[in-house]
């Protein structure tokens, strides 16, 4: 896939916002929302004696925000089939959404001491890869890795150069992992080295603008 690329869904159903800018302004305005649930559930999960736990109400509620007032399906499944363009990945059928979606949840959940980059990657890949909405994948995704990451570290991670911030600059080498996550898996492994590598970075890069921000004196 050429940089120029960019993999993503094709809704199938009817937009409710059909102004570009109008919409390009919701869905920031929507992303804002969706960062601030996230760092709500974070907060809430790291209270004392509250046992982290990932289900699919989470994915749906990260969902429903992201696309509130811009998609008819906002916090639901797709109903039918979709197409990913610029990638050679074909999704699931709409029927085997919710079950795929309560085995990633069971894979987190049964998998809970493994590293906070090997499960934050695996949610990005593998909610891609079932791409259960019309739209919005790639932002529930990212927003869901984000939290895992925060949970699992026990932290509401600092830095303003946040992870999703950095990947939403520059998405080429995130559907580049995507793409080296896929083909792995259809030679029947689980292969997330690239997209470990990539959130690696993009953490070192998120704790490194503390330090600079630290560092920085007031004129």
């Amino acid at each position: 896939m050429s940089p120029d690329e960019e993999r993503h869904s094709s809704p199938a159903d009817p937009e409710l916002i059909t102004d570009p800018d109008e919409k390009a302004n919701k869905e920031a305005r929507n992303g804002l929302k969706q960062f601030d649930a996230v760092i709500e559930l974070v907060d809430y999960w790291l209270q004392p004696d509250r046992p982290f736990k990932l289900r699919p109400s989470t994915i749906l509620h990260l969902h429903r925000i992201a696309l509130e007032g811009i998609s008819a399906y906002a916090g639901n499944y797709r109903p039918a089939g979709i197409e990913i363009k610029g990638s050679k990945h074909k999704p699931v059928g709409a029927h085997q959404v919710p079950e795929l979606i309560e085995e990633l949840c069971d894979y987190v959940n049964d998998n809970w001491s493994r590293s906070a980059i090997h499960l934050a990657s695996y949610v990005i890949w593998r909610l891609n890869w079932i791409h259960p909405f019309t739209d919005g994948n790639g932002r529930t995704s990212r927003a869901l890795s984000y939290l895992i990451l925060c949970v699992r570290l026990n932290d509401r991670l600092p830095g303003t150069n946040t992870i999703p911030d950095q990947t939403a600059k520059d998405k080429t080498p995130y559907y580049q992992a995507l793409e080296s996550v896929d083909k792995a898996w259809e030679e029947g492994r689980l292969g997330l080295n690239l997209m470990e590598e990539l959130l690696s970075g993009l953490l070192a890069n998120q704790l490194v603008s503390v330090l600079k921000a630290a560092k920085q004196s007031s004129k």
